[in-house]
């Protein structure tokens, strides 16, 4: 399974929380043909944004929306720039960073986020060749669960736009092929 990350959107560039009603840049769209030879025949997936489902028809795929691979819900952050949050709700933010039960956003748990992605991928483990354009929080959760790691552990991976990510099935569970491959030039 290939997971890409979505290409970049303004929020993106703007250090906010992301929005899902937002166009991809078309330079960052433009790279993403790049990814054509590696997804070629491949099952495509996307996330409900509309930055993932263009990245995935730039990248050839005929992709079918996964609502399991939508970016944790951040509730009233949506589209606030990082910095504002950290600054006016200092405590809230450490805590959903750090207690992936928590929800001071009125969105969606990281906890929670994780168990939506880990039941999707899951059901995806007899698929061959499925490709799955998405957010990185979505990625993240992937790769959690493939190794086991708790939210604020899975966080600690750095995933570029258009970099790809790779989870093989093993009969007892998932093994990381590799994390954050940058789209070729």
């Amino acid at each position: 399974m290939l997971l890409v990350r979505h290409a970049t959107t303004p929020e993106m560039r703007a250090a906010r929380f992301p929005l899902t009603d937002r166009d991809a840049d078309p330079a960052s769209l433009a790279r993403a043909a790049a990814l054509a030879p590696l997804t070629a025949g491949s099952a495509g997936w996307a996330g409900p944004a509309v930055a993932a489902r263009q990245t995935a028809a730039a990248i050839g795929l005929r992709a079918r929306v996964a609502p399991a691979l939508a970016e944790a819900d951040v509730g009233r952050w949506r589209g606030l720039p990082y910095e504002q949050v950290a600054r006016e709700e200092p405590d809230a933010l450490v805590s959903w960073l750090t207690d992936p039960h928590v929800v001071p956003h009125g969105g969606e748990s990281l906890s929670a986020h994780a168990a939506r992605v880990a039941g999707w991928l899951d059901l995806m483990r007899a698929e061959p060749g499925v490709v799955a354009v998405c957010d990185a929080g979505t990625i993240r959760a992937a790769i959690g669960h493939a190794l086991g790691l708790d939210p604020p552990g899975a966080a600690l991976f750095d995933l570029a736009p258009l970099s790809v990510t790779e989870l093989l099935a093993t009969r007892d569970g998932w093994r990381v092929a590799y994390v954050n491959r940058k789209v070729p030039s």
